[in-house]
């Protein structure tokens, strides 16, 4: 397969978060900023992305896609694997956070199927371990029948996967069966602070302006 171009493709799942940090990584990876395809407040398990439909579109024979972690792509091995097919009809290569993979070739087509079941598994856990913590709580008559508060550790618990992207608000009311109040209070009580504000605003990356660059 020929050496192309790199296009960068980054998500966040809330309007909320910060793509900063997962531009950024791209463009140290060697992605030039204007190539940059992003999606906010959409989740890794819906496949009907603008940002993600522009990144493939724009991609030509030889080109490769690049993304920080295979979840920022897919959150499931169905679409791990549709995408898989949709970059070797392009003939397009993946880069996951360094890591080249050849949908083309058996072997980066199995490296990259197993990467989708671990990103898979990963999601899946995530909520089984939540909803189990909310259940083990309500047995020990720690919600006593009231919309539950979180703990310290279970605040921490979903601060961390809002800020890791992985899940909507939505997702987070019903993970730890609380309602949207606790969770933005939970949230404003961490605030993060990113170099976005001071940084300059880049320009958003499209089909026409990637073609159009290609001459």
């Amino acid at each position: 397969m020929e050496s192309g171009w790199t296009l960068g493709y980054a998500r966040v799942s809330t309007d909320g978060q910060d793509l900063t940090a997962q531009t950024d990584a791209l463009v140290a990876l060697g992605v030039p900023s204007e190539r940059v395809f992003t999606d906010k407040g959409m989740t890794g398990t819906k496949r009907d992305r603008p940002g993600l439909k522009s990144a493939l579109a724009a991609c030509r024979p030889g080109d490769t896609l690049v993304v920080t972690k295979l979840d920022r792509l897919a959150r499931s091995l169905r679409d791990a694997t549709d995408i898989a097919e949709e970059l070797t009809r392009r003939g397009v290569r993946l880069n996951l956070g360094g890591s080249v993979y050849d949908p083309t070739d058996p072997v980066g087509r199995l490296l990259f199927n197993v990467l989708g079941m671990v990103a898979e598994f990963e999601s899946d856990l995530i909520r089984a371990r939540t909803r189990e913590g909310m259940a083990t709580a309500k047995v020990r008559g720690k919600l006593k029948g009231r919309k539950p508060k979180l703990s310290p550790a279970q605040e921490r618990h979903l601060v961390a996967l809002h800020r890791a992207g992985d899940h909507s608000i939505a997702e987070l009311v019903e993970l730890f069966g609380i309602g949207r109040a606790t969770v933005y209070r939970a949230l404003d009580r961490h605030p993060v602070a990113t170099s976005s504000d001071l940084a300059l605003p880049r320009a958003e990356a499209s089909v026409a302006q990637v073609a159009s660059a290609r001459g």
